[in-house]
Parts: structure tokens; C-alpha cells; sequence
């Protein structure tokens, strides 16, 4: 096992909630391992906005390169969001994994989501076995490795908690060692949810709707929070703010808000 494993691994057998930020470059996650964060996590919407590109169309070997660019820039362990992986079957969930695993990831998380408008979540027993396919694979291999089941019903319209639960008590059969649902903003459906489950459980802050901090979601019973790509929309729109001033009034104002150079060059040294 090596050693960001089970320093990953231990951070969610600890009785403490954590905070895995999610970075989108190298820079950032080197910044917020200077700042003492524990683990980091990618976002795929902010690699995908690195890239120039729309959320879901970054393709499988740069996801992974981008994997590997994030693992060389920090000591953190470093789980990935891998969405649904390179495919639809377990077969293929077996091979995302040891294809990220190989990159010297820590964990990443496989959701159920599958990209079809016309039925964007899959059935539970193709979505179960692609996570017991993950899982079995993992165990093959003489390494620890994270793995994070999510459940996408709240982001696609089906805001249904008991069907939520469900999908995530058979992951957790499947062998899931995180669960994760993301899109509820709703502190007493969080507490339902990880009163239902053994497994550690994932929440997301940053997203439209109710924010809660780090002692409330504790206290609901959350052991790991995310903040997807919040803090890359933040980035963005910070910056979309400073050239529309550029473009519209002609001044620069917004250079009165940037970090020194002194202050962003620190952070890699």
C-alpha cells in the first residue's frame, strides 16, 4: 500500500469531517496544499473549462493525464472524478480503475449518470455491478484504493431521497467504501441519508441552493466534504468580471483585488 493510500484511507476512518477541495491545474492544487488541507480531489467540469471546453467532453486520455499532472504536483493523496469512466459496463468500470489507479491515484469516485437525455440515470443493477466490478478489480491489486459510489438523482431531476438511499445501501452492498449524492442542500435529508448508511459519506457545498458549514454537516453525520467546481466557477467569474470592466468601462480596478506577485509566487516556492 503506499503511503498517500492509507493516509487517504485513514482520513475517513477518523471520527473528524475533512474538507477535499477540488483543484483544476497544478498550481492550484500545489496552493492548497500549502494552505494545510489534508486531500485533494479533481473537479471534471473545472479541467474541462481548463481546457476550453464544455463539462463531459474532456476525453478519457486526457482525464488521465490530467490525473497523473495533479499526483507529480503535490505530496496530498488525490482522488479523481472520473464520471462514469471510459464506458457503460462493469467491464469497463474494472478498467477505468486500474487505468487511474495507474496513474497513482489515491481513489476516485464512479458515478451513474449516463450521459443519454432520454434516460440519464442507469438502471440499479447495471449501476451496482459496474461498482462491485470496480471494487473486485481494486482488490486484485496490491494497493489500497478509494473508491466513491455516487448516485446522481438530484442533479438530473429526480429529487426522490428514498430512491437516493436505495441506490446508494446498494453500492454500499457492492462494496463502495465512499457514497456520495450530490445536489442535496437540504440538512436534514443529509442527516437521513447518512443515518441510512454505514459507509462514510461525501457531500458537496458550492452548488446552487442551501449552504452549511464544515460543524453542521459534521454534526449531520458527513465525514468528507467536496466543493466541486465552485471554486474554479469562482475563478472564472472573477475573471470574466475583471475583462468585462476592461471591455466596457476601459478601467482596471479589478487589479486592486489580484494577488501580489510576492503573494501567488510563495505559494510555489
Amino acid at each position: 500500500m503506499s503511503e498517500k493510500s492509507r493516509i487517504f484511507r485513514l482520513l475517513h476512518e477518523s471520527p473528524e469531517a475533512f474538507v477535499i477541495p477540488n483543484p483544476w491545474d497544478a498550481g492550484t492544487a500545489r496552493i492548497l496544499e500549502k494552505m494545510g488541507f489534508q486531500a485533494l480531489a479533481t473537479t471534471s467540469a473545472g479541467l474541462a473549462f481548463s481546457l476550453g471546453l464544455p463539462e463531459g467532453q474532456v476525453p478519457w486520455h486526457m482525464t488521465l493525464q490530467h490525473c497523473r499532472a495533479l499526483v507529480a504536483a503535490t505530496t496530498l493523496p488525490v482522488s479523481a472524478d472520473l464520471e462514469k469512466g471510459i464506458g457503460d459496463s462493469p467491464q469497463s468500470a474494472e478498467e477505468s480503475i486500474q487505468m487511474a489507479i495507474e496513474t497513482g491515484l489515491a481513489g476516485c469516485s464512479l458515478e451513474d449518470y449516463s450521459g443519454l437525455p432520454e434516460a440519464p440515470i442507469f438502471d440499479l443493477n447495471l449501476a451496482s455491478e459496474r461498482i462491485a466490478a470496480a471494487v473486485s478489480q481494486r482488490n486484485t491489486l496490491d494497493r489500497d484504493f478509494v473508491i466513491t459510489a455516487r448516485a446522481e438523482n438530484f442533479l438530473w431531476g429526480n429529487k426522490d431521497l428514498d430512491k437516493t438511499i436505495l441506490r446508494l445501501q446498494a453500492f454500499e452492498q457492492a462494496g463502495a467504501d465512499v457514497l456520495y449524492a450530490p445536489g442535496i442542500d437540504d440538512l436534514s435529508m443529509i442527516k437521513t441519508l447518512c443515518q441510512s448508511v454505514s459507509k462514510p459519506v461525501n457531500v458537496v457545498m458550492g452548488l446552487p441552493g442551501n449552504l452549511f458549514s464544515v460543524a453542521e454537516l459534521a454534526d449531520a453525520g458527513v465525514r468528507r466534504i467536496s466543493v466541486g467546481a465552485s471554486m474554479a466557477r469562482l475563478a472564472y467569474g472573477a475573471f470574466v468580471q475583471a475583462a468585462t470592466e476592461v471591455n466596457t468601462a476601459g478601467t482596471f480596478c479589478y487589479s486592486r483585488e489580484a494577488l501580489s506577485f510576492a503573494e501567488l509566487d510563495a505559494f510555489f516556492r
